[in-house]
């Protein structure tokens, strides 16, 4: 369940920084307001389960590489190869942490302490 909690907050992640960069209004503001309080319950529920580093790491970069991509798809923002390249060693990096972190051991480690 974290890595469901950690994908839900970089999803709204993409939301409130998309928000940050087009609210005009009053309502669109609150709008970004609420997607940053569900973003960061979602990390804190994702950290729960999950190492907290673990979490920001995968948490900062698949939003920070998804912002890049929709910047490019929907904004026609520049993108050069060299940036692609460093994308896709995001995303890597993202898979590799989520492989090798097992969510029922740190969730045991966790009770044990606590």
């Amino acid at each position: 369940m974290g890595w469901l909690y950690v994908f839900f907050a970089a999803i709204v992640e993409v939301v409130w920084v998309l928000g940050l960069r087009f609210s005009n209004s009053p309502i669109e503001w609150l709008g970004t307001i609420i997607a940053i309080v569900f973003s960061f319950y979602f990390i804190i529920k994702a950290c729960e389960v999950l190492p907290s580093g673990t979490v920001y790491a995968v948490f900062t970069g698949s939003g920070a590489a998804a912002i890049v991509l929709i910047d490019y798809f929907f904004f026609h923002a520049d993108f050069s190869p060299i940036q692609f390249f460093f994308i896709a060693l995001i995303i890597l990096g993202v898979v590799g942490i989520k492989l090798v972190t097992d969510e029922s051991e740190t969730k045991e480690k966790t009770e044990a302490r606590g």
